[in-house]
């Protein structure tokens, strides 16, 4: 049975910052071995991450990168702006409004905490409790 997680972000670290938190999800799916895909509302936020990626941790490297070149089926998470098709992987981090459709293990749901984003979210969790996803709400 496939998964979604919704990670609520509520520590002001993570308000200030959600792609933190992003960030801390992309070390964990690499450190865990999962190849990953991050789903990015838009090209800036893309690049956003990609940058924070680079810039994210003095101890590890996170091999990462925006989607749309040869190099995509080998590197470990790939950021995924929208209208660039990519290979699904088992794990998601979707940041777009809507739910993936991809064919995917687990779906990481990250929410700001905003009400239009809790809004939002509720609708992709009743969408995704439709699919017959297993769901878990984690507050950050």
């Amino acid at each position: 049975m496939p998964r979604a997680d919704f990670y609520l972000i509520d520590k002001p670290r993570f308000r200030e910052e959600p792609l933190l938190l992003v960030c801390e999800l992309a070390r964990k799916a690499f450190a865990s071995e999962q190849p990953t895909v991050i789903l990015a509302r838009s090209q800036d936020q893309a690049e956003e991450i990609d940058e924070r990626l680079w810039n994210f941790s003095d101890d590890a490297f996170i091999p990462h990168q925006i989607a749309g070149d040869d190099d995509d089926a080998i590197t470990a998470i790939l950021i995924v702006p929208p209208g660039i098709d990519a290979d699904d992987r088992p794990l998601a981090i979707n940041l777009r409004d809507g739910c993936t459709y991809g064919n995917h293990e687990r779906i990481l749901e990250v929410v700001a905490a905003d009400p239009a984003e809790r809004d939002g979210s509720r609708r992709r969790w009743k969408e995704y409790k439709k699919r017959g996803f297993e769901l878990n709400k984690h507050d950050m």
